[in-house]
């Protein structure tokens, strides 16, 4: 009996940290209070194989395309691995050639390029069902002589229900590579492509709001939020109820993140950041649905957000319920809710690395880290929607 093994974080724990990662390098993302279990949960849930750092949708098929160049290949894991890289530049290169300027993933940094597209994509390729392999790119590197092996077995066997079948690396109703791919390509998906992508997504996510406006054809607007989509009275009951509770959440807990830059900068003594924070937190508490918010269930959002990828901590429940209290009572602007902010960075942190004890961190603060609304992947699923409606 064959079976293949290696060592590595389980797909999900790897989702996360790259996840994670990624967010450092966001200043409008930075998770400083602890709340991106829940953010990434509603968006999981709404959006499934989205990330804030995805760019366009063709990567769902650039990437396996240029993958299976390397299947075949003699040469080891580290040799793939090189040839990988050449061949995600060379993508980048061909896609200007084709005339495209934005949403290229190595655009300007060419072979300096750190994150490649295929890290980029690679957790959604999975979570689409495009991908089968079940393990991350090095796996595959390092897998790909066993994998070739067991499908040489497998077309000599005459049992084709046997175990040497081989284990596919892709789904078998990937579209045909395009013969230019290296060459000059653009962003823009065939309708046999759309098609394609909506299936996965039918097939894998049936009932997520993305499957359902992929479906539908509601995949043009223009809003800045889910909750604003002109057609949010059409959206299937559950998703209506979550895209609700995203709402409210991301309205409420905005204000934690004003005051705990409001305290960076008191700290700071910075006269225009603390000014530009209180206008800020007023503008902000003006524009609450307060009655909205007093009759906000946490208990039923809570059970709306469950998410098998993403455990929620005890603490950061705590923190939304105290926090929330604060909203409620108007009390935002009270000593006590400062120490609700400073207690919830110092347990996440620590002293030796809190922007809020340590000074030598705090002085290199640059004014701004997590300032913007959650929008729980919205601006990256409209994206993609917008691929699949300029399909031809």
């Amino acid at each position: 009996m064959s079976s293949l093994a290696w060592i590595d974080f389980d797909e999900a724990e790897r989702q996360r940290a790259q996840r994670i990662m990624a967010l450092f390098q966001e200043r409008e993302t930075r998770d400083e209070l602890g709340l991106g279990g829940i953010r990434d949960s509603i968006a999981d849930h709404l959006f499934p194989g989205t990330s804030t750092i995805q760019t366009r949708l063709r990567y769902m098929l650039f990437i396996p395309w240029l993958f299976q160049m390397l299947e075949g290949s003699a040469a080891g894991s580290d040799q793939l691995a090189t040839e990988a890289r050449v061949l995600e530049n060379r993508l980048a290169n061909a896609l200007k050639a084709g005339g495209e300027s934005n949403g290229i993933i190595g655009r300007d940094a060419g072979a300096d390029l750190q994150r490649l597209p295929s890290s980029v994509y690679w957790a959604g390729l999975g979570t689409w069902g495009i991908r089968l392999f079940p393990g991350s790119t090095d796996n595959l590197f390092s897998s790909m002589r066993h994998l070739q092996r067991r499908e040489h077995r497998a077309h000599e066997s005459e049992d084709a229900s046997s175990e040497a079948q081989p284990l596919q690396i892709w789904t078998p109703s990937l579209p045909q590579r395009p013969c230019d791919l290296l060459e000059s390509v653009r962003f823009r998906l065939t309708a046999d492509e759309a098609q394609f992508i909506i299936d996965r997504l039918v097939a894998k996510h049936s009932c997520s709001l993305l499957t359902f406006l992929a479906r539908s054809g509601n995949t043009t607007a223009d809003c800045n939020n889910i909750w604003e989509h002109p057609h949010l009275a059409d959206f299937p009951d559950d998703a209506r109820t979550l895209v609700k509770h995203g709402e409210i959440f991301s309205s409420v807990m905005h204000g934690a993140s004003l005051l705990y830059n409001l305290l960076l900068s008191e700290m700071r003594q910075r006269i225009d950041w603390i000014e530009k924070y209180q206008s800020r937190l007023e503008e902000w508490q003006a524009g609450l649905d307060i009655s909205a918010i007093r009759a906000w269930s946490l208990d039923a959002f809570w059970q709306a957000v469950e998410h098998p990828s993403h455990r929620i901590r005890p603490r950061a429940k705590r923190f939304v319920a105290d926090w929330l209290a604060l909203v409620q009572n108007g009390d935002v602007h009270k000593a006590t809710a400062k120490h609700v902010v400073a207690e919830r960075e110092l347990s996440l942190k620590t002293k030796s690395q809190s922007r809020l004890h340590n000074l030598a961190i705090r002085d290199r603060w640059t004014g701004a880290s997590g300032v913007e609304p959650l929008s729980f992947r919205w601006a990256q699923a409209k994206s993609h929607l917008l691929d699949l409606a300029n399909a031809q």
